[in-house]
Order: C-alpha cells, then sequence, then structure tokens
C-alpha cells in the first residue's frame, strides 16, 4: 500500500511539472493571443511605470509593457532551449550508440574527442565561440551545439556498453541483422528512454546558458525580447525600476526548477525498484 501511494504521488509530480511546462511553452508560442501589449511599441508617456491594473508588470525604460515582452521572450528563449537540447541529444545519442556498438578503433576516437571538449569547462567555452563569431541567436545556438553533445555521447556510450552482450542482442546478429538494424532495433529503445530524464534537465541548463550570455549582451540583439536580454536593460535601472530585473527573473527561476522537477520525477517513475 505504502509502495503505491509513493508512485501515485511520484506520478501526479511527472504530470503537474509536465503541465507547468506545456503551460509556459503554449503561453510563449501563443503569446500573440495573450499579451495585452504590443512588446515593440513605445509609450513615452509611461516610461518606468510600476505595476499597476494598466500594466501588471509595469513598463520599462521606453515605456514598452513588460508582461507583454515576458510573453513574447519566452518564445525566444524556450525556443532556444528546446532547439539546442533536441539538437545536441539527437547528435550526442547518435555518436555514443555508434561508438559504443563499434568498439575498437573507432570508440577510442570518438571518446578521446569526446574528452578533449570536456576539457573546456562548457561555458567558458560557449561564451569564447559567440565572442568570436559574434552575436545573435544563430550564432548562440551553434556555440551551445558545439560543446552540448558530449555528456549525451558519453551517456548513451555507457548505456550501450551495458547491453550490448545480452542475448537478444547477440540473437540478433547471429540472425543476421545489420549493424544499423541492430542499433535502431534493438538498442536504441532501450537506450533513449533512459536519457529522457538528462533531456529535460538539460532544459533548464539552456535556458540558464541562454539567459546568462544574454545578460552579457552576447545573445539577441534588440529589440527583439528575451528573458536575458531583459535582465541585462534592467540591471541599469534596478534602484529605480526593480521589477525590470524581477519579473524576468522569477521567470527564468520557475522555468529552471519546473524542468529540473520534471527530470526528478520521470527519473523516479523509471526506476524499477522504486
Amino acid at each position: 500500500m505504502k509502495t503505491k501511494t509513493r508512485r501515485k504521488s511520484r506520478y501526479t509530480s511527472f504530470y503537474f511539472c509536465l503541465a507547468c511546462a506545456v503551460l509556459f511553452t503554449l503561453f510563449s508560442v501563443c503569446a500573440g493571443y495573450f499579451a495585452p501589449y504590443d512588446p515593440l511599441k513605445t509609450d513615452y508617456g509611461s516610461l518606468l511605470a510600476a505595476p499597476s491594473a494598466v500594466h501588471v508588470c509595469g513598463t520599462d525604460q521606453l515605456g514598452r509593457d513588460l508582461f507583454s515582452r515576458i510573453l513574447y521572450g519566452g518564445r525566444t528563449s524556450l525556443l532556444i532551449a528546446y532547439l539546442v537540447t533536441g539538437i545536441v541529444s539527437v547528435f550526442g545519442i547518435f555518436i555514443g550508440i555508434i561508438s559504443g556498438q563499434a568498439g575498437g578503433i573507432a570508440d577510442e576516437v570518438i571518446m578521446r574527442l569526446v574528452d578533449v571538449l570536456i576539457a573546456f569547462p562548457g561555458n567558458i567555452f560557449t561564451l569564447a565561440m559567440v565572442a568570436v563569431m559574434g552575436t545573435g541567436i544563430q550564432n548562440l545556438v551553434i556555440a551551445m551545439c558545439f560543446t552540448g553533445w558530449t555528456k549525451y555521447a558519453r551517456a548513451s556510450r555507457s548505456l550501450v556498453l551495458s547491453i550490448k552482450n545480452e542475448n537478444y542482442i547477440i540473437q540478433a546478429k547471429l540472425g543476421g541483422a545489420s549493424f544499423f538494424k541492430v542499433i535502431w532495433r534493438y538498442i536504441m529503445p532501450n537506450v533513449v528512454p533512459s536519457l529522457l530524464v538528462l533531456m529535460a534537465q538539460d532544459i533548464g541548463n539552456k535556458l540558464l546558458t541562454v539567459a546568462g550570455l544574454s545578460l552579457l549582451g552576447l545573445g539577441s540583439k534588440p529589440p527583439t525580447p528575451e528573458w536575458g536580454f531583459m535582465l541585462s536593460e534592467g540591471r541599469n535601472y534596478m534602484s529605480e525600476a526593480p521589477w525590470l530585473l524581477l519579473f524576468p527573473g522569477v521567470v527564468i527561476l520557475i522555468n529552471v526548477i519546473i524542468f529540473n522537477l520534471l527530470g526528478d520525477s520521470l527519473r523516479d517513475i523509471m526506476d524499477p525498484h522504486f
């Protein structure tokens, strides 16, 4: 009875976090339907207006509605987080599976390349690449993808090594299944679900990375709304208009917590001993 109660609570936690993540994504994608104002429209008669019934989250230094900019900013921030996580996970998992299944020289070469990239701190390496290539969303995505795939490659390779000698895989090879058929039909279905936890938590990490780089002025270019860039704009008005930092910061914090809890609850659900 106690086990069933705990399992039910974990499913409740998972569905709650998933619903929150979907809700934030929906509000961002459909920002045009929920935003009360144009996020780019300036109103010099309402510069740095405090939160009120007219402007729920106040206005910024150009009189733009902060609530509308937060909604539209989610499009950029969440899109980058989802896009980068999707690219690095697919590429990293594919490389890791190929490396683990092939073994030998191919495995050694791939893993030494991974070790070289992991030797550099990921965020610092990303920062350096963006500084060299220039600011902008496209360069930001490229820089984040360059090193982000390595942890997926190592994790997927470890999972492949743990199952590659199982009887059903050996029998598939003896039955004439090709190298890629074994990977597609027998290895990937056993590897990918275990990495969903890492993918869910990585979305939160990517949000922090995007916000951090945009805070330094290396992310999206003005006047595009983006949560990290909004923090960068608001830091010059910290004393007279603290809401410029408060509301975007709280939104980033909530999203990071949601995706981390989503990963934790998903891990508990997938735990066979739970």
